[in-house]
């Protein structure tokens, strides 16, 4: 007898399982159907009930898309399995020869290891432990050491003309303040030039100010680069009628770095030839003075919560460094099989099927499908470890990064955590939710051919709030 009961709730419980799966398919059905966004544009979607291991729906979730800014669950989630949470990005400051009375004797060197975080206080720390090393000259080089990357600043598929934006810098492994400037301009004397502070203070730029204060007739004011040539003077013009700001990338990132730490070096007195800056690997003689680590949780919460390029494309080049033969000149290339060998070996994906070509999604040579992405999220799931630091960096909806602005009503306001993706043409979203019901949801929508964002990112939240209200 308590055998036939059993069995009959069971039949019970999965019959409302199947319905409320029913139900769930005919709203998407439906919403899919009747929303205008989709009658000029596509969208591939899968859902997964992660609670009972069951997919409740999918349309178009194997045809192939270019993901934008949702490529980076794929870094992160690769990044996490095998690099760890414990990983460090080191910079390294050593010296090569001897220090005799204040003296160098030899080469003050930094080493790059591609830290986005580094910023204009790190600097002052290499700074600091030169003059605690009693170095008052520099008789050698300044070497840099970019050896962990090769010279392609840019991956494939990067568009041009997005510099002099800071969502795009110029990649090194050495970078400073994200290969960028923050530039505030304030009104000084009605009629006289805008008063200009830029930060980090570097003599590796220069200014060009024809701005003018308080004064419409002079046109809208204009902050920029001449990017065209590869130059790095900030050019300022227009009306300053009250405080303004931009930060934009620099020309060559890791000479930036170097002339900058000269500069720094020069304003505490420590004595650096002008034209001492070099390039190449140190040797293995070099003795250590200082190095700055940076936990690989501060730079997986920007990538995910901010949507960072810079902080994807670093976790893109450790997984090269570490899953490569060689350490030196890391590729893309060699970024590109890491992934790849995790995605068969781990997933059970061909690699093959898919593109991968960088580590955050800007590349217009990216092709994943729905399906691909839903993979990542739910091998993240099934190893808690990994999940709790993946799904703590992830947008919570209504609260904080690139989701604090959306579904902040309903049922789906701080329960979806999900990473959003735009560029020109697409819009996706993918993440986790949980149900009504108590299940965890996992879910991947991808629009393509979209005009503007704004339709998209409606018509993903509605999906979202179906999903959440899914009983």
């Amino acid at each position: 007898m308590k055998q036939i009961n059993g069995l009959l709730f069971l039949l019970i419980f999965w019959t409302g399982v199947l319905q409320a799966q029913n139900a769930c398919r005919e709203e998407l059905d439906r919403l899919i159907s009747s929303d205008p966004l989709l009658k000029t544009s596509e969208v591939g979607i899968v859902v997964h009930d992660l609670t009972t291991g069951k997919e409740l729906y999918s349309y178009q979730a194997d045809k192939l898309y270019r993901p934008a800014s949702i490529e980076k669950v794929v870094t992160a989630v690769t990044a996490l399995k095998l690099l760890g949470e414990d990983y460090q990005f080191q910079t390294r400051l050593s010296y090569e020869g001897v220090i005799e009375k204040g003296v160098l004797k030899g080469n003050l060197c930094v080493t790059g290891g591609f830290d986005p975080e580094f910023m204009e206080l790190d600097m002052d720390f290499l700074v600091r432990a030169v003059k605690n090393a009693g170095i008052e000259t520099v008789s050698g080089q300044l070497v840099g050491d970019v050896t962990l990357m090769d010279s392609l600043y840019w991956g494939a598929g990067w568009s041009w003309d997005d510099t002099p934006e800071s969502f795009q810098p110029y990649l090194s492994p050495l970078m400073l303040n994200r290969g960028c400037v923050d530039i505030k301009v304030t009104p000084a004397t009605k009629g006289q030039a805008g008063n200009v502070k830029i930060i980090p203070e570097s003599d590796y730029y220069q200014v060009d100010n024809r701005s003018v204060s308080l004064r419409p007739d002079a046109g809208r004011l204009k902050i920029t680069r001449d990017w065209l040539t590869n130059g790095n003077t900030i050019e300022i013009s227009g009306c300053v009628s009250s405080p303004r700001g931009r930060t934009l990338n620099l020309y060559d990132s890791k000479r930036f770095f170097m002339e900058t730490f000269r500069y720094k070096l020069e304003k505490e007195g420590i004595s650096v030839a002008k034209d001492s800056i070099f390039f190449r690997g140190v040797t293995a003689q070099a003795h250590a003075l200082y190095s700055c680590r940076r936990p690989l949780d501060v730079v997986m919460k920007r990538a995910l919560k901010e949507s960072d390029n810079l902080s994807a494309e670093a976790l893109f080049r450790q997984l090269g460094r570490v899953g490569g033969k060689d350490t030196l000149h890391v590729s893309f290339e060699t970024c590109q099989k890491v992934v790849g060998d995790f995605m068969q070996h781990s997933l059970g994906y061909d690699p093959k099927n898919y593109q991968i070509v960088d580590g955050s999604g800007v590349s217009l040579y990216n092709y994943v499908s729905p399906r691909l992405i839903l993979a990542y999220l739910n091998y993240a799931y099934r190893h808690p470890a990994l999940f709790r630091s993946f799904y703590d960096c992830l947008p919570v909806a209504g609260v904080d990064g690139t989701l604090r602005g959306r579904m902040r009503k309903g049922k789906a306001f701080r329960n979806v955590r999900a990473k959003t993706g735009t560029v020109t043409g697409i819009c996706s979203l993918a993440g986790y939710l949980t149900s009504v019901n108590g299940h965890k949801i996992s879910f991947v929508i991808i629009n393509q051919n979209v005009l503007k964002a704004r339709p998209a990112r409606m018509f993903q939240d509605k999906v979202c709030e179906l999903l959440v209200n899914m009983n």
